[in-house]
């Protein structure tokens, strides 16, 4: 059974908030080695830690939006069986009482498992479930894991119940009371390592979050929780952690390396941040990286006070990887020191799903799976993501069609119920399809992967212009007489699909040929020019509505409306209301791309 958090958390004597302290005996293997030097003996000891990252909520290797085992072009596996597997052969070859085993957030959002257990069958109900993540998790015998920015998507009700079925703590340094700004999470965890014959080592992880989770989330966060910087709070826990005698400091944070934003100037606060941490603190020696979903085996990164070089590992997403750090001590001058760090990482395609997570979890995945596989509706011909990222398809349609209907019902009888709405919508997938015949929760489910919710915000003619432009941006720009690839058409600069959206309502024309900013042609609206001083509705996802992906005007823009009903449902809905499922009801051909004035396709 899960453990309190109380049974493992004790008061710091330096901030009075909640850490985990915990100890390991010395195993046969965990004997300091000693090398023979001139006129003494050396003593030294081998820690190794493993972590993984981004696991949202993958158990099984198992795809629950084509209800078949999870196959890509890379042979990739995933999942928490796989990784339990790759954890216990580390164990028995160093010592399991000389490994420690971390996380670094974004586990309890991203499957329809994880969904199911949120909103279907609650953990938070009175006498729930305890959370499959909570279960493979602990089975496993994590030792501590970092909070990631989806823990916050189903609210701090679900999240605080996960961290209380959990037999770890969540650490969260920079996760903050809005009030008073005290940690409301662990900020760090302490472990010793027990050497014979020398001074135990003791380890010290701290955690860090990101601070988009105060614009992501903003709807269950604000008022009662702040996200200050990564690279502010590890310089002030940093040398806590070292006077509090700590020979080994690793970091767990859900911030990736490239110090970019995707929040633009919003927050004061970088997102992907954990290079800079390494950079800019001194004292640290190792950061599990989480967030960006990178592979990454082995980043250095020297300090620029110390001189020292700090090693940083992601493991890419979904449990197909685990970072392993190898951290070399010597005792010496009466205290351990880290003589040499190492990572790399381990493949679960390498392995089988360990038979003891598979048993304990059989049952909630079936479950999941008889959910997913329920029949709604019944589709009239095969929709399909396959071009939706260049192309006006179908299948986007009908997502925004679902929210401009949702939002006109929910403004029906208000002041604002004759203002014309529009809708926004973002190719999430490039594989999602929606075959011809019966229709599932499971295919609608993999039509919107993201569990956002729906906002209504007031806009006017022009800031819809200049988002349309800033949207562009994610194409290349492409000369008139040159070959088109599609695959080297997109993601300009790096820019992800889902921060490319569609706006439906209106017909416009984005000329690739141009320079980004200067791309929106033939903009119209009901047939002609769009007026620029003309009102809008525009209903939209709460991730952009709170500024993800840094699109002008709308997170500063009025909001009319807002809910708590995922998307995903609200299609599902709609297309369990029509029964079937007909392009003629929603399809319409909004936008196309050109190159000056020639359409591209």
């Amino acid at each position: 059974m899960p453990l309190n958090r109380r049974k493992f958390l004790k008061k710091s004597a330096v901030t009075g908030a909640g850490v985990a302290i915990a100890g390991a005996g010395a195993a046969p293997a965990a004997e300091a080695a000693e090398a023979k030097a001139p006129g003494k003996h050396v003593k030294r000891y081998s820690l190794t830690v493993m972590g993984t990252t981004d696991l949202h909520g993958h158990v099984f290797n198992w795809d629950y939006f084509k209800d078949a085992e999870y196959s890509d072009k890379a042979g990739n596996a995933q999942g928490l069986a796989r990784i339990s597997t790759l954890v216990e052969g580390i164990r028995e070859e160093r010592g399991r009482c000389n490994t420690l085993l971390l996380d670094a957030g974004d586990t309890i959002q991203g499957t329809p498992l994880t969904y199911y257990y949120a909103k279907v069958d609650p953990i938070t109900a009175k006498g729930g479930p305890v959370h499959p993540m909570a279960q493979a998790m602990n089975a496993i015998e994590y030792d501590a894991a970092a909070l990631g920015n989806h823990e916050f998507n189903y609210g701090i009700e679900t999240l605080r119940k996960f961290e209380d079925q959990l037999d770890f703590p969540l650490l969260g340094a920079n996760a903050v009371d809005a009030k008073t700004l005290k940690p409301a999470f662990p900020p760090y965890f302490m472990k010793k390592f027990h050497v014979p014959g020398a001074p135990p080592v003791k380890v010290a992880v701290l955690g860090l979050t990101n601070p988009g989770i105060a614009i992501w989330d903003k709807a269950y966060v604000q008022g009662k929780l702040a996200f200050p910087g990564l690279e502010e709070q590890a310089a002030k826990w940093v040398p806590k952690l070292r006077a509090m005698g700590a020979d080994v400091v690793v970091v767990s944070a859900h911030s990736g390396t490239s110090g970019n934003s995707s929040y633009g100037d919003q927050l004061p606060y970088v997102e992907d941040a954990a290079a800079n941490v390494a950079r800019q603190v001194p004292g640290i020696d190792a950061i599990l990286v989480g967030h960006a979903h990178l592979e990454i085996p082995e980043l250095k990164v020297v300090n620029e006070e110390s001189g020292r070089t700090v090693v940083l590992s992601e493991p890419l997403c979904y449990a197909e990887r685990l970072s392993v750090f190898d951290i070399e001590l010597v005792f010496g001058k009466g205290r351990w020191e880290v003589e040499s760090v190492s990572a790399s990482l381990r493949d679960s395609k390498t392995v089988a799903d360990d038979p003891r997570i598979t048993r304990l979890l059989t049952d909630e995945h079936d479950k999941v799976v008889a959910y997913v596989n329920q029949v709604v509706g019944r589709a009239t011909e095969t929709l399909t993501t396959v071009d939706a990222r260049y192309k006006d398809a179908p299948i986007i349609d009908l997502i925004t069609k679902v929210q401009e209907d949702v939002v006109k019902a929910a403004l029906a009888g208000t002041e604002y119920a004759s203002l014309p709405v529009i809708a926004q919508a973002s190719p999430f997938s490039r594989t999602s399809q929606i075959p011809a015949g019966d229709v599932t929760i499971r295919d609608l489910s993999g039509l919107y992967v993201y569990d956002n919710t729906l906002v209504a915000k007031l806009m006017t003619g022009a800031q819809v212009r200049a988002y349309l432009e800033y949207s562009a941006g994610y194409y290349v720009q492409t000369a008139a007489g040159a070959v088109v690839d599609v695959d080297k058409l997109t993601n300009a600069g790096g820019r992800p699909d889902y921060n490319y959206d569609y706006v439906s309502g209106l017909s416009y024309d984005i000329d690739v040929a141009q320079p980004a900013g200067s791309r929106i042609k033939n903009l119209t609206f009901g047939g002609v020019a769009l007026d620029d001083a003309r009102q809008f509705v525009l209903a939209v996802n709460n991730y952009r509505a709170n500024g993800g992906g840094a699109f002008p005007h709308v997170a500063s823009a009025k909001e009319l409306w807002a809910e708590s009903t995922e998307i995903r449902t609200r299609i599902a809905e709609w297309v369990t209301a029509k029964g079937v499922l007909d392009p003629k009801d929603f399809a319409s051909v909004d936008w196309k791309l050109t190159r000056d004035g020639t359409p591209v396709f």
